[in-house]
C-alpha cells in the first residue's frame, strides 16, 4: 500500500511530505485576493525564486526567508489548502481524493506534472517582468 493512502497528511515523514509535491510550479505564482469575495485569483507572475524550466525553487530551503510572502504549505492546516490548485496533491489528498496517473509518485515520472500540462513551465512569466498583476489574473478550466 502507498504511504499517501495509509497515513494522513501530518502522519508524514518530511520526506514523504515532499514526494508529494509534484512540481507543477502552481503554487509559486503570485495571487491576488479580493477583498469582497475572499476568491483567490492566481496570475501568471512567477516567483523570482523559481526554475521555469523544471519549476522548482532555487532557493527551498530558505525560500521563505527570501520571500516573506511565500507559505510553507505544511505549517497550514489542512482545511486552509482550498487555495491550493485543484490538482495540487496536498489539497486532493486533504480532500480525500487520490493522485492522479500522471503525479510523479503514480507515474514514476518526476516530470509527470510537465508531461501531462499542468506545469506553469509553459506560460509563467518572472515578477520582474510584471508592473501590475491585475493584468495577469489567470483561469484555470478544472
Amino acid at each position: 500500500m502507498n504511504f499517501w493512502h495509509s497515513k494522513k497528511l501530518h502522519e508524514m515523514t518530511d520526506e514523504e511530505w515532499e514526494s508529494l509535491c509534484d512540481n507543477c510550479g502552481k503554487c509559486c505564482l503570485n495571487k491576488l485576493e479580493d477583498e469582497k469575495t475572499g476568491e483567490i485569483h492566481f496570475t501568471s507572475a512567477a516567483c523570482n525564486l523559481i526554475n521555469l524550466k523544471t519549476c522548482r525553487c532555487t532557493r527551498y530551503a530558505e525560500r521563505t526567508q527570501l520571500v516573506p510572502r511565500c507559505l510553507d504549505v505544511r505549517q497550514l492546516a489542512p482545511d486552509a489548502f482550498h487555495w491550493l490548485p485543484s490538482t495540487c496533491a496536498y489539497r486532493l489528498l486533504s480532500e480525500g481524493e487520490d493522485l492522479p496517473s500522471w503525479h510523479p509518485l503514480v507515474s514514476g515520472r518526476r516530470d509527470g506534472a510537465q508531461r501531462a500540462g499542468v506545469s506553469i513551465g509553459s506560460y509563467a512569466i518572472p515578477e520582474t517582468q510584471v508592473k501590475r498583476l491585475e493584468d495577469h489574473i489567470i483561469r484555470w478550466l478544472d
